[in-house]
């Protein structure tokens, strides 16, 4: 049963991790585009750095660093009188109380964290990619659409709401299509965060079984668990590039794009 709902593990976190990192990619498209500099430095640099760095690199660095940050916060607000250094060489070492989670914590809520943990890291790292495209989506859309706006007596922010972010999307669906191929494949990554995912059953599953520690044993069957799991991540892709594809219909209609060419064309 764990196989089976390690399935739907990956599919929560894709449902939670896609609109998350679309948001912080758009705060971070938005930071970058910002008159204000230091703004516009946190933005540019949040997206330049973490698309910089290794996806695997940060995702076992970032876990560690997040995991012992909240538990710093904690141990500073509940054992104010804490008389040990909390940094003693390579150990990290804080108050029981200040334990994220608790030691006498239910396993569910182990996993919880965990998968917390994780959502958070991905959205992290897809917000950043997200946002290097939604920057160079706003900066497609025609500046004469944003001229007019303004010479209209919009300001700035109803021009960039009304006029820039409907029209971006027809320039960054391409782009987040992709991402949202790259953030499916990228799901096993779920294995290093201590998440018990479809690949961690498939390889635990599949592993040879001998009469002495099961009692269902069998041969080296983890062949035919990947395969199953490559059945699975090819049908879901392809389910995707069809919903994107409508998608990409939809958003053309109308619009002075190539794919709006083409539809009034065929309309024509």
């Amino acid at each position: 049963m764990g196989f089976y709902w390690s399935f739907l593990t990956v599919l929560t976190l894709l449902a939670i991790t896609a609109p998350l990192a679309l948001t912080f990619g758009m705060g971070g498209a938005m930071a970058a585009r910002s008159r204000i500099a230091p703004v516009s430095w946190l933005g540019k640099g949040y997206i330049a750095i973490v698309r910089g760095v290794p996806d695997i690199a940060f995702f076992l660095f970032f876990v560690i660093a997040l995991d012992q940050g909240i538990e710093y916060l904690r141990h500073q607000a509940l054992c104010p009188d804490w008389p040990d250094a909390i940094r003693q060489g390579n150990d990290f070492i804080v108050c029981q109380t200040a334990k994220m989670p608790l030691n006498n914590a239910p396993p569910e809520a182990h996993d919880r964290y965990g998968f917390f943990i994780a959502v958070f890291t991905f959205a992290i790292v897809f917000g950043a990619f997200a946002g290097n495209v939604l920057f160079g989506a706003m900066k497609a859309v025609p500046k004469p659409q944003i001229e007019t706006a303004e010479s209209y007596g919009m300001t700035r922010r109803q021009t960039f709401w009304r006029i820039v972010v409907p029209q971006m999307w027809v320039y960054a669906l391409p782009g987040l299509g992709n991402l949202w191929m790259v953030l499916i494949k990228a799901t096993p990554l779920l294995f290093l965060l201590g998440i018990e995912d479809i690949v961690y059953w498939a390889r635990e599953l599949g592993a040879t079984k001998t009469p002495r520690f099961t009692d269902y044993p069998h041969a080296d069957w983890r062949m035919w668990y990947f395969l199953a799991l490559l059945v699975f991540y090819l049908a879901f892709t392809r389910v995707s590039e069809i919903a994107l594809e409508r998608i990409m219909r939809r958003l053309t209609r109308g619009q002075a794009t190539a794919g709006g060419e083409a539809q009034r064309k065929v309309a024509a």
